[in-house]
């Protein structure tokens, strides 16, 4: 039976009704990933001997009446997740023996949900790129073109989803970590409210797994189809059970509407601070489309939109605020005389990068305040719309490009250069305030390759734009394996 690009729904079905057993899942997943893996270089910690143990005692389990959400499911995990008896390094070569001692939260709550793990994916050096490699694992290479990055931080997991190499998938984002590698790849992916899913154990070695509410970065699910990603969210979902959990239960409230034609949509395809490439804007029309064909509503433009320089620029300021709060002391006093030679007049994101990597805690209460009326503007936006389209980044998947000086990179939007960082932008729409967004493949370029949307929606309402990507499948299709 072929199951390596049937989604978890099917996959299930199948293990259900005596089709197939997780042992032949777990094995073909296996020998597709020997036989693949050399050109694509995703899956950059195998783990096929566990997982076959696993299989075998989800088969049992299976026959012995169990029937848990994700028993026999091949999955994989991004290398950042601690794993219990495999290293992990986030990438960094001076980590590269480091083996923690326990599972990361989500990671134990795959197996306790039945999942077998084949290994861990790959990602960049400390989580800190748009593209996926390292010194130590090597490039992970776009499925649909190998010259091309598959995004990042989640790259590998994407890779390994749009490749066949398991059905499912856990990652993170921070700056579009889960949404860009799913856009890149033309698989599915949601990132999570800020909050929804305890992100204990996803943590850069050797700093112990504690229980620490992370600002801007989430973990949450990939997949190959919009069902799925509600299938393992529902997996995810659940605070701390160290800190919260010990009083308090995830229910999350259902969609707002079951019937396409029942959305309120709008739909946001400018972005004051960086221009979209042709194949995105064709990619977000066609979304759009496809929901007024569906009777939807759909606005191209509102006043209640929060103010998006604005909205770029404390993203940026509390990104590069925290990324740099461990830098050692020199670098940190090379930055504050860097940032202190940059002229007033200067309001590129550029300089508020460099300013916001020396911000003192008053500059950063400054920036947080301003983030609460963010989200106070964006509750008075969903009380008229159920859901905001826009893009996830201005183009589709770019060549590799592994300048060690990220700063001077640049992105190629329909011919002309852009500082490489600007194309973060559309992601910090939905993480700047904490918002969910569920990342959904929306056709092809004219060079064939994938391009993807995001659907944001109301804090903690994680289901509704979950409910419109699942809606919005049977109308544009979904996930279709690279060619």
């Amino acid at each position: 039976m072929e199951q390596i690009f049937a989604t978890a729904e099917k996959i299930t079905a199948a293990l259900r009704a005596g089709e197939v057993t997780s042992a032949e899942l777990t094995d073909e997943a296996i020998a597709r990933i020997e036989r693949d893996d050399k050109a694509i270089n995703a899956i950059c910690v195998p783990d096929f001997d566990r997982a076959r143990a696993a299989a075998r005692r989800a088969d049992q389990a299976r026959a012995h009446g169990e029937d848990r959400p994700l028993l026999g499911i091949p999955v994989t995990a991004k290398e950042s997740y601690n794993i219990t008896g495999m290293p992990t390094t986030w990438g960094m070569p001076q980590h590269r023996d480091y083996v923690p001692a326990e599972d990361a939260v989500q990671v134990s709550r795959l197996k306790a949900a039945g999942a077998v793990v084949l290994g861990k994916t790959n990602v960049p050096l400390g989580l800190q790129d748009i593209q996926s490699f390292n010194e130590i694992y090597g490039t992970t290479n776009n499925p649909w073109d190998h010259d091309r990055t598959p995004g990042g931080s989640s790259g590998g997991s994407a890779a390994a989803l749009a490749s066949g190499f398991g059905a499912l998938s856990i990652g993170s984002d921070l700056a579009g970590s889960l949404r860009t590698p799913a856009h890149f790849c033309g698989i599915y992916a949601h990132k999570p409210t800020l909050g929804l899913a305890a992100p204990r154990g996803m943590v850069a070695p050797p700093a112990p797994p504690l229980p620490v509410d992370l600002d801007l970065a989430v973990v949450g699910p990939m997949a190959r189809s919009a069902r799925d990603l509600t299938l393992l969210l529902d997996v995810m979902a659940g605070p701390d059970p160290l800190t919260l959990g010990v009083a308090h239960n995830v229910a999350l409230p259902p969609a707002r509407h079951e019937r396409l034609g029942d959305f309120r949509v709008l739909v946001v395809d400018e972005h004051p601070l960086i221009p979209n490439g042709s194949a995105v804007r064709a990619g977000v029309n066609r979304v759009a489309d496809a929901l007024v064909s569906g009777g939807a509503r759909v606005e191209r433009h509102s006043p209640l939109l929060p103010d998006l320089t604005e909205s770029a620029t404390l993203y940026t300021q509390l990104l590069f605020s925290s990324t740099v709060a461990r830098f050692p002391v020199d670098s940190y006093e090379q930055l504050r005389t860097r940032a202190a030679g940059l002229s007033s007049d200067d309001q590129s994101l550029d300089a508020a990068r460099l300013r916001a990597m020396v911000f003192s805690h008053r500059d950063w209460m400054e920036a947080n305040n301003r983030r609460e009326l963010h989200r106070h503007g964006w509750r008075q936006l969903f009380a008229e719309f159920d859901a905001v389209v826009c893009p996830i980044t201005p183009t589709p998947a770019f060549p590799h490009d592994h300048n060690p000086d990220p700063l001077e990179r640049r992105i190629d939007i329909d011919g002309v250069e852009y500082p490489y960082f600007d194309q973060l932008v559309w992601a910090g729409v939905a993480t700047m305030p904490g918002l969910p967004a569920t990342a959904v493949p929306a056709g092809r370029s004219p060079e064939g390759l994938p391009v993807g949307v995001q659907l944001i929606g109301p804090m903690f309402e994680d289901r509704t734009p979950l409910r419109l990507a699942e809606l919005l499948e049977h109308e544009i299709g979904g996930f279709q394996a690279p060619r």
